[in-house]
């Protein structure tokens, strides 16, 4: 923490946290369009979809039925019940509703993880490139975030000897994003297999963001839970149900873990919301086909995306298989800025009209990468990556 920050009153806590880029990326491009630039807007990971109607309306019938108090911390029992038969039906996993809390999004499900499970210097090994919110939950609640790089060239999954090597006597859990944010990865089954093979040797945890399950085009997405119990599982309604702004997520714990969770939950959050539990409960039992046909939309849109940017010169190593990003690597492309992705996307911006996110947001294994969003139409991805082209063309 810098002498001015500890002058002025700012704790050590918030000092550590690092600001999330892309929001900056936003907020930038909500101010050019409010002077009447057109932003081809690719930076943002929110489904344009509208939430599905049978959703909207469970939410409405609720809310004129007068669901709008508290409800237990840990989740409305209907919820819970759905959620585990949702479990079930999708990857034969048996879960207990008991076993299951729900949060106000998976953002504060993770809180309750990491707070459940970390002690002041407990490690948590991640990917480095990851979700920016990771490394920042663990080192707030006291704990060493380690990052440990993947490569494109491995589809950016750990490589198994240097996994274990990272462990130490310190290790209480390893990160698992499939699909991933920012890079479209998928695990398959001998890779989750492997990892929980690695956890169970060594008496670590996994934890597992299931976030983007329900947007796979290689098949079904598999829970971490169908290879081993010793695992968490953090899951929730913003992405495959197109919920961003519910906020309505869950936890999946080891039993052993509930209660701490359901007392981190009491004082920190009370429980989510009513109505929108109900919502989620409809969006579980009657949304599926809306969930498969967005993920249809979003599967074009990749196919058109990935050669789209390969032809104007990106690298994209390994086909990514899931969620709605593209991880280019823009080293080459960007010139004089490629291996500066903060620079490279202020002039993407500025110059060319076109939002992304820059790869060093998700670690410095992310620099000289661009994240690409697919979460909008052809029409607007065409508009983008022509104006891609042009700026390249007249800057590189």
């Amino acid at each position: 923490m810098s002498d001015e920050s500890h002058m002025s009153g700012v704790s050590a806590r918030a000092g550590l946290i690092r600001p999330f880029l892309v929001m900056d990326v936003v907020a930038r491009a909500k101010e050019l369009e409010s002077q009447g630039r057109d932003i081809v807007r690719l930076e943002i990971g929110e489904p344009d979809f509208s939430t599905p109607d049978v959703i909207v309306k469970a939410a409405e019938a609720a809310m004129d039925s007068g669901d709008t108090g508290y409800t237990q911390s840990l989740g409305m029992p209907d919820l819970r019940e759905a959620i585990a038969g949702h479990m079930a039906g999708a990857y034969g996993v048996r879960t207990r509703p008991g076993d299951i809390v729900v949060t106000q999004g998976t953002s504060p499900a993770m809180l309750l993880m990491f707070g459940a499970l970390l002690d002041p210097g407990d490690e948590v090994i991640m990917a480095d490139p990851c979700y920016p919110a990771y490394p920042n939950y663990v080192s707030f609640l006291g704990g060493v975030p380690v990052l440990l790089r993947v490569r494109a060239e491995d589809g950016f999954r750990f490589r198994p000897d240097e996994l274990e090597r990272a462990i130490t006597p310190r290790t209480k859990a390893i990160m698992v994003n499939s699909p991933a944010n920012p890079t479209g990865g998928v695990l398959g089954t001998d890779d989750l297999q492997t990892l929980a093979n690695i956890a169970e040797r060594h008496g670590v945890w996994l934890a597992s963001d299931e976030i983007y399950h329900g947007l796979q085009f290689d098949g079904p997405s598999h829970s971490v839970l169908e290879f081993t119990d010793r695992a968490f599982v953090l899951n929730g309604f913003s992405k495959a149900y197109a919920m961003t702004g519910w906020r309505l997520g869950y936890l999946i714990a080891p039993s052993e873990f509930v209660r701490p969770a359901e007392k981190i939950q009491q004082n920190f959050f009370l429980c989510a919301n009513h109505f929108v539990q109900v919502a989620g409960t409809a969006a579980l039992l009657h949304a599926q086909d809306d969930v498969a046909r967005m993920c249809a939309a979003y599967d074009e849109r990749r196919r058109y995306l990935v050669p789209a940017l390969r032809e104007t010169g990106f690298k994209v190593a390994t086909e990514p298989l899931g969620a709605f990003y593209v991880f280019a690597d823009a080293r080459e492309w960007g010139g004089e800025w490629g291996n500066d992705s903060v620079t490279l996307t202020t002039h993407l911006m500025e110059e060319a009209g076109v939002a992304v996110a820059p790869g060093v947001d998700f670690g410095s294994g992310g620099e000289g990468f661009l994240r690409f969003s697919y979460a909008t139409s052809i029409e607007r991805l065409r508009e983008g990556v022509e104006r891609l082209d042009r700026w390249a063309r007249d800057h590189v």
